[in-house]
């Protein structure tokens, strides 16, 4: 509910569990009150009132909490928007000009002091989770052009205080989803991407709580997430007066925009939460906003299908035959998806050539893609195909035909990463032809799923078509760009679903999350990595769309051998795929696949869709990680637990669990032999809480799960 006080010009949002409060000032600029746990309705707040300079070095428009200021008038923090106009002003002074409520929609209309641009903030309350999705539009009604050199999404305040810590994710290729704390400290923290595209390095993603709060369950965690594909941009800043501000929005290195008269600009979005049972709340939290509002097909998204993908039993050498073969494997294991990976269109026998060239290969596959589709249908699994259309390498057929196609300076070295280039989707010619070849291979294809795929980062990225002015119009344009041809996809084929991949986990942000079903976590699929990389992860994104594949062992990332039961158990945590090559499998293995996939079928809805608790968290000791996950009506919960070795005969720790009704009574039911003998057959939820459940685990690389079941 948004409500206005006429009399104080304070506007109030509250949510079930939040409220968000911001007012007018007494110079008409738009202040920020309060952010935080639900308040009374009976509470008011007073007119906001600018807040004074500090000497006369820091004047107030710096040391007032903005919702979102123009750069100009002494400010020195960071500012949410900075222009160039033609005759070399810089300097922008946005004021309240009025507002309109619709339901959970505010829009607050500023305008500079004197020139005619206008922007607004617009705001968007979810009542169930209390995440508020922000943004901003900017209107160019001056008679001339001018220069969006930085244009943030919007600034979130937190009450004044010395004693926060940030989180953060950070990582690279093979080691995603690392989790970083330190405590903000007066300065700036930047985290962003200048790559063109999410990134590996860090996510745009944050979370602020207050330092010596080691309870995952309790206490304030202020969250946010930037929902952009490009080069983004998120400050933590602590100014000299404590206050501490977050902004976040494209990034504005190397960025300009040149907006003629009459032309909008709209920022991505950039959501923000409060919770206050800690970080374990504020990732479900998240998690619940992303099923609910923001997959396609919320608020009932589909279930992800168990996935079998064939890249680690062919890698480029796919042919009709080998890939019929193998689907008969899969589909014996109950896998619901078979997905062909790279090699089967153009001249692909490396990747040397063929990106650009979307041409089913007549030598691999002699009558088309029909055969082995209609192979795969009778098994009964659906079909998917890996893709990569943002790309081309310079020995293809496009890159002959159109040079001029990419990213590029004019007369500089073209730099190749995996031997290609990046296809420039910002000019309308690139993104026709990459639409209409997508379509063609859906139309003539009966294809369920694409798996999307983007290998290297951007370099060189000029455009030289347009005027020089506009070049940096790139960062944008390619992924506005990008962004339709996913939508125009689903509109067209409303039954397609598309992974989200960029050599493992570069390219995961609720930008693209809109428009795509899952995205992979990583190239790295060693299952003890990934029970650290998963954990990341789920502090920022659902389990329902973390693809965690059972790969062959041992793994080409550490060589470590682990058992096939530890590798299913490790991806059951996420979306389960398998990747593994099957022609290598013994008779043992597939009767244990079976088993287990059949296993995760029975608790995928909970895994998926269920409240995550971080039991024992990899990221604070190494030497296990437990999660449990409770289903979203409470009548199922399910435990893994992971070892990495013993040590001095010390038992694995006690589990406690969460999020179960105290009172009802839950049935225990081992997955493996692994509870210690005297546990209970069934007993309360207060037991399983506060009591707490044993599971034997000595050795090395030892792995274990359980479900409870509500009798009542």
């Amino acid at each position: 509910m948004i409500r206005f006080d006429e009399n104080t010009k304070v506007f109030r949002i509250d949510t079930s569990k939040t409220t968000y409060v911001l007012g007018i000032n007494e110079n008409q600029q738009v202040q920020s009150l309060y952010w935080g746990a639900r308040l009374a309705d009976g509470d008011h707040f007073a007119a906001a009132k600018a807040m004074p300079g500090h000497s006369s070095f820091d004047l107030p428009v710096t040391t007032t909490p903005h919702e979102y200021v123009g750069w100009g008038g002494g400010l020195y923090v960071e500012p949410d928007l900075k222009i160039t106009f033609p005759d070399g002003n810089r300097d922008l002074a946005l004021k309240y000009v009025s507002h309109k409520i619709n339901g959970d929609e505010l829009d607050i209309l500023m305008k500079d002091i004197s020139l005619e641009v206008y922007v607004t903030l617009q705001y968007k309350a979810d009542g169930e989770t209390g995440i508020i999705r922000r943004s901003a539009e900017i209107e160019n009604r001056t008679n001339e052009q001018f220069t969006i050199e930085q244009a943030f999404s919007a600034t979130w305040n937190l009450p004044r205080g010395t004693d926060y810590r940030l989180r953060y994710l950070s990582g690279r290729w093979g080691a995603e989803w690392n989790v970083q704390q330190q405590p903000v400290q007066p300065g700036k923290t930047v985290l962003e991407s200048r790559r063109g595209t999410t990134g590996h390095q860090n996510n745009p993603w944050f979370a602020i709580d207050r330092e010596g709060s080691n309870d995952s369950e309790h206490g304030s965690v202020w969250f946010g997430a930037l929902g952009w594909s490009g080069s983004w941009e998120i400050t933590v800043e602590q100014d000299t007066l404590q206050q501490v501000r977050i902004s976040g929005g494209p990034n504005s290195f190397d960025f300009g925009y040149r907006l003629q008269k009459g032309e909008h600009f709209q920022t991505p979005y950039f959501y923000g939460g409060y919770s206050s049972e800690g970080i374990g709340g504020a990732s479900r939290l998240l998690h619940r906003f992303e099923i609910d509002s923001i997959l396609p097909h919320a608020p009932h998204p589909a279930l992800r299908p168990v996935l079998y993908n064939s890249w680690e039993a062919t890698e480029f050498n796919v042919d009709e035959a080998g890939q019929m073969a193998l689907a008969e494997k899969a589909a014996s294991i109950g896998v619901e998806r078979f997905v062909m990976d790279d090699g089967w269109f153009g001249q692909r026998k490396d990747d040397h050539a063929g990106l650009g060239d979307w041409y089913v290969n007549p030598q691999k596959f002699p009558h088309g893609l029909k055969p082995l589709i209609d192979k795969v249908h009778s098994l009964g699994m659906d079909f998917g195909l890996w893709v990569e259309p943002e790309m081309v390498n310079p020995d293809s057929d496009l890159y002959r035909k159109h040079l001029d196609w990419v990213l590029n300076f004019s007369g500089r070295p073209r730099t190749e990463a995996r031997n290609q280039l990046v296809l420039n989707l910002a000019r309308p010619d690139v993104r026709e032809y990459v639409f209409n070849v997508l379509d063609k291979l859906l139309n003539e294809n009966d294809i369920a799923f694409l798996k999307w795929d983007y290998n290297r980062n951007w370099s060189e990225p000029g455009w030289p078509a347009v005027a020089p002015e506009d070049e940096k119009k790139v960062y944008v344009d390619f992924i506005r760009n990008y962004y339709s041809i996913l939508a125009e996809l689903r509109e067209k084929h409303p039954k397609i679903e598309i992974e989200s991949c960029s050599g493992g986990g570069g390219r995961v942000d609720l930008g693209v999350l809109r428009l795509t079903d899952e995205v992979w976590t990583s190239d790295n699929t060693d299952a003890f990595d990934r029970l650290l990389i998963q954990n990341g992860f789920t502090y920022a994104y659902t389990p329902g769309v973390m693809m965690a594949w059972v790969t062959d062992s041992p793994t080409w990332v550490n060589h470590r051998t682990l058992s096939l039961e530890y590798r299913f158990l490790s991806s059951m945590q996420g979306s389960l795929g398998i990747g593994a090559n099957l022609n290598k499998w013994t008779p043992e293995d597939f009767d244990t696949a079976k088993k287990m996939v059949a296993q995760y079928k029975g608790i995928r809805e909970t895994v998926q869709r269920g409240s995550l608790y971080r039991l024992i968290t990899p990221e604070n000791n190494s030497e296990q990680s437990v999660t449990e996950s409770v289903s979203r009506d409470g009548h199922q919960a399910v435990v893994f637990a992971f070892l990495h070795s013993s040590t001095e005969l010390y038992p694995f720790p006690r589990l406690y669990l969460r999020g179960l009704d105290a009172k009802a009574v839950y049935r225990i039911d081992a997955m493996d032999s692994r509870l210690a003998p005297d546990t209970p057959a069934e007993a309360s939820g207060a037991y399983w809480m506060e009591h707490g459940v044993d599971v034997e685990l000595r050795g090395d690389f030892q792995a274990a799960a359980f479900t409870l079941e509500r009798k009542n």
